[in-house]
């Protein structure tokens, strides 16, 4: 049967991202798709190859190393037998979902729509799916299929092609054949992706997301020459004589002058073409504009219609002269923001102050974490057992403005900067976070400040950071202490982080040795929750899960998984699934793990909250240095520690203690013993266990499952120290049920 919709990869394998890009194709298993490869080189040749033998639906095209875009795309489009083609760039993505969402909107197309026009977002090394402007036009016109005529807009859409699917008879049509035949055409994507859509007789449109631009950041190119600034001109030239030709309304005319001029004028101020260049670049795009500009065209006013004047005129120095007198306005203008920013900033320094002098409110507390992320970790922990035993204080969150949404219904919060934020700030009785505050918080005498913390310090933290540049990145230790001295309680869950938090924050908190309030979860929660979390990640019953979460590595710009998860989960067998979680560094950056999805035995949990419900889903943990092997220690049950850059660590982040040999459980110093050790009882031997106990003494000797209470009795209720519920030794505490015990 004739596939609905082939999708055309196409180039070589730049900066390592095809294989991303393939993991996204398989792992969805749409079967009414055809993935075509076109595959430039031998290295993505040899990627394709390995996925093709794991997906029937690909097809590999090996081409010599050097081709062409244009031709690379050619030699896909001809191999393909879908009916609708979608062109993806080696060095593009597709966002989860986008291939069963293409394939049923051409479905649902008659035979005279040409052309499907779709959303996309764009990632570069610093940003990841920014979304672009061309939304609004997609949205505005709707799902109906109509001529560009009815809707000239879509001509400012990103001249790519990857956010047009093309009509595979319409692509391979004598008009269109012709039209890719012109030299320099093939490779001049632009041209091409507009001039489909002046050659199209329907056009639909889909205002979703279904293609990701990557912008890569490269590591040198040639400098651009004349010749390639004037072919800019031309494109825009041969674009107007292809619509000249066809019988069409003013609109698509309008609009195409429109992008011309705006797209020449920018690149004319924005390129730094040397002189000669730039005067005969003007000229060009002057004959081109005064060409084809429609009748009765009325331009802009302001400005940007002086500029288009200008242009019109030829007048290259009266417009150099106009760029000159408008950059000095803009400077202007920008001085005088700074001034209102400063007014502004005065007027809030003004009416914080005026706040700080109403009285402290004692019913009203203050909670942030994780530097405003939202509600989670010891804080959020605290905040719900205060609404059990002290609800007439009410609990206010920090959070930042884009996490806002995720708040839990219901949710009192405010966001930093705002009117209310200083309000609640000042007149605060209680101030509660697991890390700083911003320095310019005061801490009033009458108010509480209790730090929570969020781990167990295996690595040198606070002043002890000071021997270690990775880590301290520039640290300023006189603003941490500043930041300190307004702690009035620091919560511990265990005699060694007391000790350390004292010789790193040296100042006159007293110390909380109450447990950890996020661990309560590990004696509290029943089988009944611990199967319904297993059955939200999709852990089937039988299977043993493994909870593989690294930390940070100050000494690295990124996140990768340091494991071959999916050779790792394929020695491992059917019966293991991996749950997989990136340090929260890097939670807005693209997951290195997009495709893994598809066995079901890798699942990315690195944005699944709260943490504690992966750990009690979990059958096993690996780890390497993070601290939540701490915390999962209170379950009792294995920890294998995955050490392969151990010196590499302790060297650059600086540690407390010799984790090699003092860990809670297996070593493993490579993929391969890792891999022997979950194949076996190693995991859960004699020695393991033995190993698991000396550490759960020592590092989980105050969380019993009491530990919010008695921070929320201690520091909210100001009950003293002796009436507290006592900690519970270690020997003599059930914690939660293991999965196997729970699945019984």
């Amino acid at each position: 049967m004739q596939p609905g919709l082939s999708v055309v990869v196409h180039g070589p394998d730049p900066q390592g991202h095809l294989g991303e890009l393939l993991d996204a194709l398989s792992a969805e298993p749409y079967a009414e798709a055809e993935i075509v490869v076109a595959a430039v080189g031998d290295w993505a040749r040899q990627q394709a190859e390995r996925y093709a033998a794991q997906d029937s639906r690909m097809v590999v095209v090996p081409l010599p190393g050097g081709t062409g875009d244009g031709a690379a795309r050619a030699a896909g489009a001809d191999r393909a037998t879908g009916r609708w083609l979608h062109f993806v760039h080696a060095k593009d993505g597709l966002p989860a979902g986008a291939l069963r969402t293409v394939a049923d909107r051409t479905a649902e197309l008659a035979g005279s729509v040409d052309v499907l026009v779709v959303d996309h977002v764009r990632s570069t090394w610093e940003t990841a799916g920014a979304p672009g402007a061309d939304g609004r036009f997609l949205a505005r016109a709707g799902r109906r299929a109509a001529p560009l005529s009815d809707l000239p807009q879509l001509l400012r859409l990103t001249p790519v092609l990857g956010n047009r699917v093309i009509r595979a008879d319409f692509w391979r049509s004598p008009e269109v054949s012709a039209l890719l035949a012109e030299e320099g055409v093939p490779e001049d994507e632009a041209y091409t992706a507009t001039a489909l859509l002046l050659g199209a007789g329907e056009i639909a449109c889909l205002d979703q997301v279904a293609y990701e631009i990557r912008e890569l950041r490269e590591q040198s190119l040639p400098p651009v020459t004349a010749a390639q600034r004037y072919a800019l001109v031309e494109r825009y030239e041969r674009l107007h004589r292809l619509l000249a030709g066809r019988s069409t309304s003013e609109g698509p005319r309008a609009v195409l002058y429109d992008v011309m001029v705006r797209d020449l004028l920018r690149v004319f101020a924005r390129s730094g073409m040397p002189e000669p260049v730039a005067r005969e670049f003007f000229a060009r795009a002057s004959r081109a504009a005064v060409r084809w500009r429609p009748e009765r065209h009325r331009g802009p006013a302001g400005f940007e219609g002086i500029r288009r004047s200008l242009l019109e005129e030829n007048a290259y120095t009266r417009y150099r002269a106009f760029q000159l007198a408008n950059q000095k306005r803009r400077r202007a203008k920008s001085a005088m923001a700074a001034g209102r920013r400063q007014i502004t900033a005065k007027l809030r320094d003004h009416r914080y102050r005026r706040a700080l002098e109403e009285p402290v409110d004692p019913r009203l507390a203050v909670f942030s974490a994780y530097w405003n992320r939202g509600v989670a970790c010891n804080p959020a922990a605290i905040a719900a057992k205060l609404a059990e035993l002290a609800p007439h204080i009410h609990p206010v969150w920090v959070v930042s403005r884009d996490r806002a949404a995720l708040l839990p219904p219901g949710t009192d919060h405010i966001v930093p900067g705002t009117r209310r934020y200083w309000d609640v700030m000042a007149r605060a009785k209680y101030l509660v976070n697991n890390v700083n505050f911003p320095n310019s918080v005061v801490k009033r005498p009458d108010a509480i400040h209790l730090q929570t913390h969020h781990g167990t310090p295996l690595k040198r933290m606070g002043l002890d950071q000071a021997d270690f540049p990775a880590a301290a990145k520039g640290l300023d230790f006189d603003a941490l202490l500043a930041r300190v001295d307004k702690w009035d309680y620091s919560v511990s869950a265990n005699s060694h982080s007391t000790r350390m938090w004292e010789r790193a924050y040296p100042s006159r908190h007293i110390s909380l040795d109450h447990g950890y309030p996020r661990n309560d979860v590990f004696y509290s929660a029943t089988a009944e929750d611990i199967r319904a979390v297993r059955e939200r990640l999709g852990i089937a019953p039988g299977r043993r899960a493994i909870l593989y979460a690294p930390t940070h590595r100050d000494y690295e710009a990124g996140w990768s998984p340091r494991l071959d998860l999916a050779s790792l989960a394929d020695r491992l067998g059917p019966d293991t699934v991996l749950l997989v979680r990136g340090h929260y560094f890097y939670g807005g950056a693209a997951s290195p793990l997009t495709g893994l999805l598809r066995s079901g035995r890798v699942i990315d949990v690195s944005s699944y909250d709260p943490v504690e419900e992966l750990s009690l889903a979990a059958d096993v943990l690996i780890t390497d240095y993070s601290s939540i092997m701490f915390d999962y220690a209170n379950l009792n049950r294995p920890i294998v520690i995955y050490a392969d850059d151990w010196e590499t660590y302790a060297k650059t982040r600086g540690v407390y203690f010799d984790l090699m040999a003092q860990a809670p459980g297996q070593v493993a110093r490579t993929q391969d013993e890792l891999a022997a050790v979950l194949e076996t009882d190693a995991w859960r031997n004699e020695a393991a266990l033995k190993a698991l106990g000396l550490f759960r003494r020592r590092f989980c000797e105050f969380d019993d499952g009491r530990a919010a209470e008695r921070v929320v009795r201690r520091v909210f209720l100001g009950e003293s120290e002796e009436s507290l519920p006592p900690v519970v030794p270690v020997d003599e505490r059930t914690p939660a049920p293991t999965p196997e015990e729970a699945m019984a």
